[in-house]
């Protein structure tokens, strides 16, 4: 169980990007976060995997507080977190292999890690991940030679490699068309739904929402404005969509398209 607990984050400049934000996240759940870029949800995740410090707040999971971690237990801890990003995050001039590799860097010496050596065993896991992801015949190509779909599944594939408990994917899908998008999350659904493992994603799209969703928070000035389930999603009102976002924003199908055009800038 994840326990957020009265959240805030205030940056160096003042920007007050997460105010007083409390929810919990049962294991086993698929949360999706959703809200404008700004609205605070890229900073949720990073407080959540301690990326970034938050300023107030307890980050309960399993009865730890995180916020509280430091050095060797913080480290403990975290490698049971894994991280998807929106841009994927590789090293483009390495081999896909060595990209999903670097997921084991969390349960490997201090030495061996500098020289890139794994264990047998790690390799074997490795190639097992790729699998299981489609993509073990892109193994040894140079992760910049393969497609943006592809990448991000290298991306879930390296996080796969820390044996998580819980998955945070900040914005996966949003550089990916609509296809391949599905595409990603389904492969995030299979390890929520097969391995019982928390995921907890921002997301913009409501019809990805409505699909991938157990639960939904809606964050907006970095304030929680809506919670509810797949259902409740499902059945939003054009006044909860404004609370989300905004009353300029326009309900488009079942997308946001209309929230889009006033969603711009960078992610926080």
């Amino acid at each position: 169980m994840l326990e957020i607990r009265n959240l805030t984050k205030v940056y160096d400049d003042g920007t007050v990007a997460l105010k007083n934000v409390s929810f919990g996240v049962p294991d086993g759940e698929f949360l999706v976060v959703i809200g404008l870029s700004g609205s605070g949800k890229s900073t949720l995740l990073r407080c959540i995997n301690r990326l970034i410090d938050p300023t107030e707040g307890e980050i309960l999971w399993d009865g730890v507080d995180l916020a509280q971690l430091k050095g060797e237990e913080l480290r403990m801890t975290r490698r049971k977190i894994g991280m998807i990003f929106q841009h994927f995050n590789l090293v483009k001039r390495s081999q896909v292999l060595t990209n999903v590799l670097s997921g084991r860097l969390g349960y490997t010496s201090t030495r061996r890690s500098l020289v890139g050596r794994f264990s047998k065993e790690d390799i074997d896991k490795a190639w097992v991940a790729l699998k299981r992801l489609g993509i073990e015949d892109q193994a040894l190509k140079r992760a910049d030679e393969l497609s943006g779909g592809q990448q991000q599944r290298v991306g879930v594939a390296r996080a796969l490699m820390q044996e998580p408990s819980m998955i945070l994917a900040d914005e996966p899908v949003a550089s990916l068309d609509p296809v391949l998008a599905h595409s990603i999350l389904q492969y995030l659904e299979m390890l929520n739904q097969e391995d019982k493992m928390t995921i907890i994603c921002s997301l913009h799209y409501l019809d990805l929402v409505q699909r991938y969703s157990t639960r939904v928070i809606g964050l907006r000035d970095g304030e929680i404005v809506y919670e509810g389930s797949r259902a409740d999603i499902q059945a939003m009102s054009d006044e909860e969509f404004k609370d989300i976002y905004g009353e300029e924003a326009e309900r488009v199908g079942s997308g946001l398209e209309g929230a889009l055009k006033v969603d711009e800038g960078g992610a926080a």
